[in-house]
């Protein structure tokens, strides 16, 4: 996701409408190229040699550049992604402002197929998402952790104000979250608002750009225009919770996806 924000940030991005074609274009090219260095890059800390040069600014610069404003690349292939899913997510501030971001995922139906006997939650099978690839930093090995979408996150602002946040919805999360932030921060919108509005998410596994029905018929057709092929979802891409503690009243905004299960509540 850090990359993808430094990628996005050599654009001024509050000049493009914000349900525009141009938006989602750019936002669809950054992802491919982000989530490509991901894939090839991304495992195990102990053995993802590359982690300084994906955070490094250069790198963000030099795939920057290569994004077409005008024209859709193609898509690298996902390299055996397997399906993430099943994910919950949770914001909690209380009266002394402990503040706590939770993402809890069992990756696929009933997880593992076993729970704690002590406090009957199913236990996960992340274990899903290691390749068997020789060599590769995420390659299955005794002893190391696989590479995961789990993101649960936490934005300070420069006025002070702080915001837990979490954005579900599988390979999506480090869009999703990308997305939600530059809502927030490039085009000054309120908390729900920044939620509400229609995603899109250029998808590997799927072979197109996802996108939902929120997007009018001329940026869809733009889009295909610029070379996007367009895939309507089943169902909404994503779904995020989040409360932000303004700084200077103390006031807390909450907003729950309405694309899921969740509310806002405040007792």
């Amino acid at each position: 996701m850090i990359l993808l924000a430094h990628i996005m940030e050599q654009f001024d991005i509050t000049s493009l409408a914000p349900w525009g074609a141009e938006r989602a274009h750019l936002e669809a090219e950054a992802t491919k190229l982000a989530y490509d260095v991901r894939n090839r890059f991304i495992g195990d800390p102990d053995t993802s040699p590359r982690l300084g040069h994906m955070l490094d600014q250069a790198t963000a610069d030099a795939l920057a550049g290569r994004i077409d404003m005008t024209c859709a690349m193609h898509t690298p292939a996902a390299p055996g992604e397997a399906v993430h899913k099943d994910t919950v997510y949770l914001a909690v501030v209380d009266k002394d402002r402990m503040i706590v971001s939770m993402i809890y995922s069992l990756f696929s139906n009933f997880g593992s197929g076993h729970t704690s006997d002590r406090f009957g939650i199913l236990f996960h099978n992340r274990g899903a998402g290691f390749t068997l690839q020789k060599g590769h930093p995420n390659e299955a090995a005794p002893g190391k952790r696989p590479m995961h979408t789990l993101i649960p996150a936490m934005l300070r602002q420069t006025d002070g104000s702080l915001m837990p946040f979490g954005v579900m919805g599988g390979q999506y999360q480090s869009t999703g979250h990308m997305r939600l932030i530059s809502n927030i921060m490039d085009y000054g919108m309120g908390l729900q608002q920044a939620i509400d509005g229609p995603r899109c998410f250029s998808d590997a596994q799927l072979g197109g750009l996802q996108i939902e029905r929120g997007y009018g018929a001329g940026v869809q057709g733009k889009l295909a225009g610029m070379g996007h092929s367009l895939v309507q979802p089943e169902a909404p891409i994503g779904g995020a919770q989040a409360i932000r503690i303004n700084a200077a009243t103390g006031v807390l905004e909450g907003g729950s996806d309405p694309r899921k299960d969740g509310i806002a509540l405040g007792y």
